[in-house]
């Protein structure tokens, strides 16, 4: 049974202060619950679900049976932040992130997001980094908050696995000075034509006004993605400049004579 304090966590945790404020965040579905009791990175604080979920699920769920809490569907919708509650719901530490020692060096590469404040965008980026091998996601402040339920699902399981850390570049830039910084602007060298640095931090602007100028000045590497004849396309999706941008720039690493 759910007792009235662990509701009032739990629908605190939908609003970033109180995330923030207890250091925790809530991952809801059977697919993304199972991901996060099958990784060590993320430590698990409690469980909440269906029992039929549970006797389904006993042997992932065996070592977490001190922190499960059986819920009826009833109480499972008052505390979920979807529209239409699934089966379990599981509350999540966040993890504590430095910055990589592989970053800015060798094969390193990261994305900094600068103002990405649509969460499927930012779910998505993340999704990218993480198929791609990066060794991290940095936000710049005003980006939208990386553990609120939108992103977390639109993630689909890379906030697990892809380290995130929210940081003003110059204070990042700080910690690996000469680092490469990679940026897609309007008058930008060719993406496919340029000659790309093997490491680096690699910059995705916000989905309207793309890369502030203040980070714009920090650019390295100005690049742009050429349009194909007669097209009469304003600008791409942020999330789909990543794909591109992060496909380009690790094929090249990958087809890269090797010593």
């Amino acid at each position: 049974m759910l007792s009235a304090s662990q509701q009032k966590l739990l629908t605190a945790l939908q609003v970033k202060k109180y995330r923030q404020k207890y250091h925790k965040f809530t991952v809801e579905g059977s697919k993304l619950v199972l991901e996060l009791l099958a990784q060590t990175r993320v430590p698990v604080a409690a469980i909440y679900g269906l029992e039929r979920w549970a006797l389904e699920n006993a042997a992932a769920l065996a070592p977490f049976n001190a922190i499960f809490n059986p819920v009826s569907e009833a109480e499972l919708k008052k505390i979920s932040a979807l529209t239409t509650p699934n089966a379990v719901l599981a509350v999540a530490e966040m993890p504590d992130y430095a910055t990589p020692t592989s970053f800015g060096k060798g094969d390193g590469v990261a994305f900094y997001l600068d103002g990405i404040r649509d969460p499927g965008n930012m779910g998505t980026i993340l999704r990218i980094a993480d198929w791609f091998g990066f060794s991290a996601v940095f936000c710049s402040p005003d980006c939208a908050d990386v553990f609120s339920q939108k992103v977390v699902q639109a993630s689909m399981g890379a906030i697990l696995r892809v380290p995130v850390r929210e940081v003003a570049l110059p204070n990042l830039l700080a910690e690996r000075p000469g680092c490469p910084v990679l940026g897609a602007v309007l008058e930008g060298e060719n993406l496919f034509e340029a000659n790309l640095p093997a490491s680096g931090l690699l910059v995705i602007g916000n989905e309207g006004s793309g890369i502030s100028a203040e980070v714009e000045a920090r650019l390295t590497h100005r690049l742009t993605i050429p349009r194909g004849p007669g097209s009469m396309a304003e600008s791409l999706n942020a999330s789909v400049a990543a794909g591109i941008l992060a496909a380009t720039i690790v094929g090249r690493i990958f087809n890269s004579p090797k010593e």
